[in-house]
């Protein structure tokens, strides 16, 4: 892998990581599947992660068609997502998205607490939008749209592969994981992923508005 490719997988790597935020969803996964055993836990985690990587697949490969299908160039589309991602980003400086998360799950929990059986959660909520949200799923055809060649969008898939098998890893560890981080330390992590998806996102921001008016 040459420089460049390296420089453009270390990017989106860490674009989706902090999109994705898997530590910032595991107490929300933890939650959701206390009622099941075992095999329930890793059943949803296994199917939620897969549910999410058919999500994020379709779109990446089918974002290049449906934006020249409805005209949109790839500056303007760079723009957008930057804006876009902007605002994710604030959420989770201030902690809006995972408080968004938390009563999406109780909202859940509390529909289906007199089901008889822990509810199948692996689409809704987690799959998508947790894992799989607009930020995510925007980031995805942008990337791929802006890709030159094969060798570039095979190192984005890439990319968004390893962490959806992270994603995967840290779901089958959620209990472990959520007891040894803690609430406080969690809320810190996103804060600061928050804080580099800002910085990424302006970039993004301010190089499509450079491509859109030729500065």
């Amino acid at each position: 892998m040459n420089a460049e490719l390296l420089s453009l997988f270390t990017a989106s790597f860490v674009t989706f990581f902090v999109l994705i935020d898997a530590l910032g969803v595991a107490p929300v996964f933890a939650t959701l599947t206390a009622r099941g055993n075992a095999a329930y836990r890793r059943n949803m985690a296994v199917k939620s992660s897969f549910v999410a990587t058919i999500i994020m697949f379709s779109f990446a490969f089918g974002g290049a068609w449906l934006m020249n299908a409805m005209q949109i160039s790839i500056d303007a589309f760079r723009a957008a997502g930057g804006a876009l991602l902007f605002l994710i980003a604030l959420d989770m400086v201030f902690e809006k998205r995972t408080e968004r998360r938390e009563h999406r799950a109780e909202e859940h929990i509390g529909s289906h607490l007199k089901d008889p059986a822990p509810d199948d959660i692996s689409v809704f909520p987690i799959g998508i939008p947790m894992i799989a949200g607009p930020g995510s799923i925007a980031t995805a055809m942008f990337y791929m749209s802006s890709a030159h060649n094969w060798a570039e969008k095979g190192v984005i898939l890439l990319a968004i592969g390893l962490n959806l098998l992270l994603t995967l890893v840290i779901f089958l560890a959620a209990g472990p994981l959520v007891r040894l981080l803690g609430a406080s330390v969690a809320g810190a992590m996103t804060r600061i992923f928050g804080v580099i998806l800002a910085a990424l996102s302006v970039q993004l921001l301010i190089d499509g508005i450079k491509g859109a008016f030729g500065l």
